[in-house]
């Protein structure tokens, strides 16, 4: 049997098609989490100047380009995959390859980014209880959750998004009571920013950051083979996500640079707990706590579930081994083994530090993001000879460079750690080829 040709076993189950637009939606906005704009918020905050708002929206006017090519790339391949699957079936499977391994390395830290900071705060909360214990039974009640099925993972999504809204709700009002009190408020101090920190630069740096906030976009373009009509609800979910969390981000900030207009931290990791305080008291806090470690459980469940998929499509082809990945529960209609082994890698959340994390998790995301924005233009202008210049090539040529422009702000470190792990595909690829003496194993679209 030729490399090109999937192994499909009468004993394997197959993705099953119950997600609508509702529920797309959902998924998107809950792996990216609403409040993970306070994840980042005092590093930025101090990063522009004060300036948290302004960096928000470049990243949202980055993305909408880039989530625009997400939505008619999975129009036009409604599969399992994402990154991989559009740039392997564009540029041909060495390259897809690669961009979807650059993806991985996103994907496969963000489940443990957080299970560590649902760690780190639990232990903050119950101090007699290490961050470890926390830790392993977040991952344990995550797998079980995302081996039963998807349709579980979507009533959890909603769950978990009702609680953080009933908290934006509850933080706007108070912010608003506290604003309304002090008097004197310069309504555009979170976009002119404090003085400490001057020019485009800084703004860029942090725009580079928070790309992380709206990974949800592409975590939708990864269900499309479990997806009613993937052709039309899957990008309609994608550009609706983006918008959604985009508005509440930008929003959320604005209030909270207005609530707590200083950049000066107790401590900068947690820069976030200040404007709770200064808004709303010991129970504000309280409160953020219970909600921001119910966002972060979702976001465990939802990019658990998204990278399980990525490496079943990888799998199914044959470009990771098949057994394992590639192997569809007949019971659950879920890639059991995938999940399995992405909480098994999860693990080491309870040694690795969280500013490792922090800092390696967005060279995947962006290196992604500027391949499918290159795709649109090979798919569409290229390769089915559509001549329309805005659609097939303006709009995601300014994508390509918005990302790409994004992804040189980030720090040499993201950047050395990038590079490794595009040498380690590399190295996989060439293993997994015989040195390109056997053709690499091609993704089998399955409509």
């Amino acid at each position: 049997m030729s490399a090109e040709t999937p192994v499909v076993t009468e004993h394997e189950g197959h993705l099953k098609r119950a997600l609508g637009v509702p529920a797309l939606v959902l998924f998107g906005m809950v792996y990216m989490v609403p409040l993970t704009v306070y994840t980042t918020y005092g590093i930025v905050t101090q990063l522009t100047g004060g300036r948290l708002s302004v960096a928000y929206l470049v990243t949202l006017a980055a993305m909408v380009f880039t989530a625009r090519s997400y939505a008619r790339m999975s129009a036009a391949f409604p599969v399992a995959g994402s990154t991989y699957a559009y740039t392997q079936r564009t540029f041909g499977a060495p390259t897809g390859f690669l961009a979807g391994w650059s993806l991985l390395l996103d994907y496969l830290f963000l489940p443990m980014l957080n299970y560590l900071v649902i760690g780190i705060y639990l232990e903050a909360a119950i101090p007699a209880v290490p961050a470890w214990v926390f830790v392993l039974a977040s991952i344990i009640l995550v797998t079980i959750l995302n081996i039963v099925g998807i349709v579980s993972v979507a009533r959890a999504n909603f769950l978990l998004l009702a609680v953080q809204a009933i908290f934006i709700v509850v933080f706007v009002v108070m912010a608003f009571m506290t604003i309304t009190k002090a008097g004197n408020v310069d309504l555009m101090a979170p976009f002119t920013g404090d003085g400490s920190a001057g020019g485009a630069s800084p703004i860029f740096a942090g725009a580079a950051i928070l790309c992380l906030s709206f990974l949800g976009f592409d975590a939708v373009s990864t269900l499309s083979e479990e997806a009613k009509d993937p052709r039309r609800s899957v990008p309609k979910a994608i550009m609706i996500a983006t918008i959604a969390c985009g508005v509440i981000f930008v929003a959320l900030s604005y209030v909270s640079q207005l609530v707590f207009p200083s950049n000066q931290f107790v401590d900068v990791d947690s820069g976030s707990l200040d404007v709770m305080t200064a808004a709303g008291g010991q129970f504000l806090n309280t409160f953020f706590t219970a909600a921001y470690i119910a966002g972060a459980f979702g976001s465990a469940l939802t990019s658990q579930a998204s990278v399980a998929r990525i490496l079943y499509a990888m799998g199914r082809d044959g470009i990771m081994p098949r057994k394992v990945f590639g192997h569809v529960s007949a019971k659950f209609s879920t890639p059991t083994f995938a999940i399995l082994v992405v909480s098994v890698i999860s693990l080491a959340a309870i040694w690795i530090k969280l500013d490792f994390l922090a800092s390696i998790v967005s060279f995947g995301a962006l290196i992604a993001f500027s391949a499918v924005n290159l795709t649109v233009i090979k798919h569409y202008f290229v390769d089915e000879g559509e001549k329309n210049v805005l659609n097939n090539l303006v709009l995601p040529g300014i994508g390509f460079i918005l990302t790409v422009w994004l992804w040189t702000s980030l720090s040499w470190l993201t950047l050395e750690v990038g590079v490794v792990w595009l040498v380690i595909g590399v190295i996989w690829l060439l293993v997994v080829t015989r040195g390109f003496q056997r053709p690499t194993p091609v993704l089998a679209i399955e409509e």
